[in-house]
């Protein structure tokens, strides 16, 4: 009489097919890419983007008179920083472009 194989489990059918069908996707000649993306650092004479609607004002006080509005992603160049005796931090910039010739300068808060 012939030898019987023994009958496996359905769990172990579903595992094995499930890696027949998954696992060769992590695989490196499945397609799978395991680079990691690219990282871009800043170098110094990036221009930073503004995050939100900023005044450009004529001095480092929040009673200053304002300038200009600076509006979201608008491109400046941090000239200095001063920390003022409150604890505030100021950032003198020069926004890069769209704003009036005589307010390119400025003062905002960080």
């Amino acid at each position: 009489m012939p030898a019987r194989l023994p009958q496996q489990p359905g769990w172990r059918w579903a595992a094995l097919l499930g890696f027949a069908l998954i696992g060769p996707v992590a695989l490196p000649a499945g397609g799978a890419d395991r680079r990691l993306p690219e990282l871009r650092r800043r170098s110094a004479g990036d221009p930073w983007l503004s995050t939100r609607r900023h005044a450009l004002q004529a001095a480092p006080e929040h009673r200053a008179p304002a300038l200009a509005q600076l509006a979201p992603d608008q491109p400046l160049r941090v000239l200095r920083s001063w920390h003022s005796p409150a604890g505030e931090c100021w950032l003198q910039v020069e926004a890069q472009a769209s704003v009036a010739a005589n307010a390119r300068r400025g003062w905002v808060a960080a």
